[in-house]
């Protein structure tokens, strides 16, 4: 593999500017990401009073201690639907990759301390993707419900497309995916099915409310007079219904039983036998990322510059660079995993798609990941470009199976 060089310098005027723009943009967002914690905070004693701990509460008590987690979609919804200001960013839930038990899991938290942790379009958007990657990573889903449901102000953009949460839960129990849910509070109408598809459901008692129907709807519908005890209690659905599998005494008692529940499946003694990496550091300090992009966008640099300092070792293994330098294609090891790249240093020409099509399917074939570094204006235009086939170049670059991957993780 070729040893990057670079032609920064971190000591010029131009990286000192590009340095403060980019801080500033880190700036910005974690300012929302703030906003978020501070509106849940604000929440903490109409919880204490009601013996219940704050989401993100309940998610450091389920990961192992001292160990990650990679929050996922923190800013999904920003400033959409009933967000004015930011601090409803995450659409009413908390969610990212974390160890339970030793186990890698998928961690999905009902963020019930701000509106009730009801789901906007854009938090069924996120939910859908998390079930994505949960698919095609093989990562167990642990579950801390607590939950409003659909946000009824936006219930023609979430009912249909709801329902694709409920086939996901039900293509991932098909391919031994394992679901745990706690359900710490209310779990109501079409949100009681997502405990419902889990395969491992813990209810808190005194807390957990799960039915189709509330006790008013039910006697405006009926005439019956129900409690919500009697209706969709925790005792009921672990006593009389079957609904819940283990009942809990409060929050941190469902917590450390579905630590319990991950630990006995003995998960990780399914997945292939995992070698020890080794691997060098870049050559080039990460911190410089910030200095190596423009802050205007519309001036160009090479992305080589940003593979230099995330590759092990700074090394890159080119892939067909004689026949189109403006797609950069290539391998690199990212802490010794090999990773695809691909790259632009230009708008992508016939050429280019071709060349980026056949890497894609190399990858694809060998099992490789890819990550994509954007930086064009888009596919060239023109009669150079329409004669030599763009269109039918461009479109081989989304022709292979999305599915082609999960596929392969089931064998």
């Amino acid at each position: 593999m070729q040893v990057l060089e670079t032609t920064v310098n971190p000591q010029s005027e131009e990286f000192q500017a590009n340095t403060e723009a980019m801080e500033a943009h880190i700036q910005t967002f974690r300012e929302v990401e703030q906003k978020v914690l501070d509106l849940a905070e604000a929440a903490r004693e109409k919880f204490t009073k009601r013996g219940k701990l704050l989401p993100r509460d309940r998610i450091n008590r389920l990961l192992d201690r001292g160990t990650p987690f990679l929050e996922l979609c923190s800013l999904a919804g920003y400033q959409m639907h009933d967000d004015k200001d930011g601090s409803l960013a995450g659409g009413g839930i908390i969610a990212g990759i974390g160890t339970v038990s030793g186990i890698r899991c998928l961690v999905v938290a009902s963020n019930s301390a701000i509106k009730g942790g009801t789901i906007t379009p854009a938090g069924l958007d996120k939910t859908l993707r998390l079930h994505q990657i949960a698919m095609e990573n093989k990562l167990p889903v642990v579950s801390l419900s607590e939950s409003g449901g659909a946000n009824l102000n936006y219930a023609t953009d979430i009912f249909v497309q709801g329902a694709r949460s409920f086939a996901n839960q039900a293509r991932m129990s098909a391919a031994g995916i394992p679901q745990v849910t706690v359900v710490h509070g209310n779990a109501t109408a079409g949100g009681a099915y997502q405990p419902g598809l889990s395969d491992y459901v813990v209810a808190v008692r005194g807390k957990a409310k799960m039915f189709l129907a509330g006790p008013p709807l039910l006697k405006a519908a009926t005439g019956e007079v129900a409690t919500d005890e009697e209706l969709g209690g925790a005792e009921m659905h672990a006593q009389v219904a079957g609904t819940a599998e283990y009942l809990a005494e409060d929050d941190a008692d469902g917590i450390r039983q579905a630590r319990n529940i991950l630990e006995a499946l003995s998960w990780n003694e399914r997945l292939p036998p995992q070698r020890e990496l080794t691997w060098d550091e870049p050559r080039l300090p990460a911190e410089e990322l910030l200095g190596v992009i423009p802050s205007d966008s519309k001036k160009p640099y090479d992305v080589r510059e940003i593979l230099a300092r995330i590759a092990d070792g700074s090394k890159f293994m080119d892939f067909k660079n004689e026949f189109d330098d403006q797609t950069v294609c290539g391998t690199i090891r990212i802490e010794g995993h090999a990773v695809g790249i691909i790259g632009n240093n230009g708008p992508i020409t016939p050429a280019g798609s071709a060349k980026a099509a056949q890497f894609i399917q190399l990858c694809d074939q060998a099992g490789t990941p890819l990550l994509f570094l954007h930086n064009t204006t888009g596919f060239m235009v023109g009669t150079h470009s329409e004669q030599n086939g763009i269109i039918k170049h461009g479109s081989k670059m989304i022709q292979r199976s999305p599915t082609a991957g999960y596929q392969r993780s089931q064998s």
